[in-house]
């Protein structure tokens, strides 16, 4: 079975200053448009392919859609909520990973069984995969 990986989209994008502000849409497209490489290379260091990715998006994000390699879930509410959700309902069995700098997220997925790891995993400050 593949290893789960849960992007917190807002905390991600919110990582890197570069005006996503103006348009949390466009900003978590571009997240969601970097990612489609881990699924099949894997997260160096942390997590060998084949990978399931997932992001989640909340607010004005929301209109995003999934792209082949990435599922996108949107929150009807909190972000934090839905991804813990996702943990508890899909992550058991599995090797399961969430990107989050958000220490109470962080916390409370790691209770589930969770490892967790920071926005640079997926998002380097070049606004792309795994640049630093």
């Amino acid at each position: 079975m593949d290893s789960l990986v849960i992007v917190d989209a807002a905390n991600v994008v919110g990582s890197v200053p570069d005006g996503w502000w103006r348009d949390r849409q466009g900003a978590a497209e571009r997240l969601r448009d970097a990612l489609p490489g881990y699924a099949a290379d894997g997260l160096p260091g942390l997590l060998a392919p084949p990978l399931e990715m997932v992001l989640v998006v909340e607010g004005a994000a929301r209109g995003v859609t999934s792209v082949e390699g990435v599922r996108v879930v949107s929150a009807d509410g909190s972000g934090d909520d839905r991804i813990v959700e996702l943990v508890a309902d899909e992550g058991g069995g599995r090797d399961c990973l969430v990107v989050t700098a958000d220490r109470g997220l962080r916390e409370r997925v790691q209770a589930l069984g969770a490892r967790v790891t920071g926005p640079r995993a997926v998002w380097g400050r070049g606004g792309g995969r795994g640049g630093a």
